[in-house]
């Protein structure tokens, strides 16, 4: 969250009104550049205020109405403020060997009512990432139509996350490197497959520059959006599902926010295990996904999903969530958490502000990846990460990249200066998402760790940059 925001403004009022807890930070993206973790423990502070429920003993005591019903669904608005010809950019081209092909499904819970909205049942969209048949076919967008109008509006996470101004990027016109629905590539399968979860407010497709070099690598990727946290969520037909938080600023009960925090990490771990039990599903051939776009895979893809060698990745709250998940579900072999603290803002009946996965620990191998954030660094810098650390029995490290901010693991890192030399994002804007390391470093740097982490723990691939310091990657401060 960019400290503009209103709602960063709000989670300044919780911290200097709250009682100070066991941790004091928040699992948010905190005070001074991009706050972490599950966006400002105001983003969801706000959201108390109107939305049902949940939590610990903490939040027991707040009050918390639920929302009204939404409308079946609503048109993006033109974008504000466009004059003459809008900013485009390019993502990085994948440095695997494979093509990549990518599809995109609908899953649908029908046991289970949404969180935000329990009048609904909780639906989500993935998307898949795998190596491709080499077969011709045109590029995928990064964002449909109707999301890429939406990120790029005031209510949108361009402006809403990362500051930027509305209406001065065509977000459509951004291309992946993959073929849409091609065919996956069997030869070398099955293959292992990674989840994806995003920062909170960010939409599914905001790293998928890191994920379509994991498919290129010879991984299927799955990348989840969390329904009515991220930005926006295209549905097939065209129906958008917005984010309900840039509504709800202006919380600052502490308990509130407690509980808020608490019920979005339980609400994404439970998405994760959908999307876990959907796969199985599909690898076993029971028939195509409940509720999906249109109710089979691409030709071979469901035959190379390898279910026994499942790893997880997440970016700030999704980082969180992947640690979680972990602890929660068995399923899931491996972990990367990109700058995400594992914290709530007021203690549980344990009497711990951490989350169980901090404070048990885990037995998979787990890699920690923090930025020079003012509220991130190293584990010895961040209580949760701390207790983490300790508590954990899996083989696990701790990097941190030199001169980077919360952004610099996501798409903003080689998007975002493209802008800026359109006069289409200010430069202290961009300083502030993404720090002052060199873009293409940032880039080869963070997909560098993230594949040399799986390689090596789902394919026992080693090629010892986990070892400890590298001269290939001086930007990657390894923390003992």
């Amino acid at each position: 969250m960019h400290a503009s925001s209103p709602i960063a403004a709000a989670r300044i009022a919780v911290r200097t009104t709250a009682p100070p807890p066991a941790a004091p930070q928040p699992p948010g993206r905190r005070t001074a550049g991009r706050r972490r973790g599950l966006s400002a423990a105001l983003t969801l502070a706000a959201a108390a205020t109107v939305l049902g429920t949940v939590a610990g003993p903490a939040a027991a005591a707040a009050p918390v109405p639920t929302v009204s019903p939404l409308p079946a669904a609503s048109p993006v608005p033109a974008a504000a403020g466009t004059v003459g010809e809008r900013a485009t950019a390019v993502l990085p081209a994948p440095t695997g060997p494979f093509p990549v092909g990518t599809s995109s499904l609908r899953l649908a819970d029908p046991g289970r009512p949404d969180p935000w909205h329990p009048e609904r049942t909780r639906e989500l969209m993935i998307s898949l990432w795998y190596p491709a048949a080499g077969a011709p076919g045109p590029r995928a967008p990064q964002m449909t139509p109707s999301a890429a109008g939406h990120f790029g509006t005031p209510r949108g996470a361009g402006s809403f996350n990362y500051g930027l101004p509305p209406g001065r990027t065509d977000w459509s016109a951004t291309r992946t490197h993959a073929r849409q629905d091609a065919p996956a590539l069997r030869a070398g399968g099955p293959h292992p497959v990674l989840l994806y979860s995003a920062g909170l407010g960010d939409p599914r497709t905001w790293n998928t520059g890191l994920v379509e070099d994991l498919a290129s690598r010879g991984y299927v990727v799955v990348t989840v959006d969390h329904t009515y946290e991220a930005s926006e969520v295209e549905f097939p037909g065209g129906r958008l599902a917005e984010s309900v938080f840039p509504d709800l600023a202006g919380l600052q009960d502490p308990a509130a926010i407690d509980a808020v925090l608490r019920k979005a990490v339980q609400s994404r771990v439970d998405d994760v295990r959908l999307v876990l039990d959907r796969l199985t599903a599909l690898r076993a051939g029971d028939g195509p996904v409940i509720g999906s776009a249109d109710g089979a895979l691409p030709a071979g893809l469901a035959g190379v999903l390898d279910l026994d060698r499942v790893g997880m990745a997440g970016h700030s709250a999704g980082g969180f969530t992947a640690a979680q998940a972990i602890h929660d579900d068995p399923r899931i072999k491996a972990g990367v958490n990109l700058d995400g603290t594992m914290e709530f803002p007021l203690p549980d009946s344990t009497g711990s502000t951490f989350g169980s996965a901090a404070r048990d620990g885990l037995d998979v191998p787990f890699l920690l990846m923090g930025t020079d954030n003012p509220d991130s660094g190293g584990h010895q810098q961040q209580p949760s990460w701390e207790a983490f650390w300790q508590h954990t029995r899996g083989w696990h490290a701790d990097v941190t990249l030199a001169g980077s901010r919360h952004g610099s693991y996501t798409d903003a890192e080689p998007l975002l200066p493209q802008l800026a030399r359109q006069d289409a994002a200010p430069a202290a804007t961009v300083t502030d998402d993404i720090g002052t390391v060199r873009p293409e470093r940032a880039v080869a740097a963070t997909r560098a760790y993230v594949a040399s982490f799986f390689d090596r723990w789902l394919r026992g691939r080693d090629d010892h940059l986990l070892d400890g310091p590298s001269a290939r990657f001086p930007e990657m401060r390894w923390v003992p």
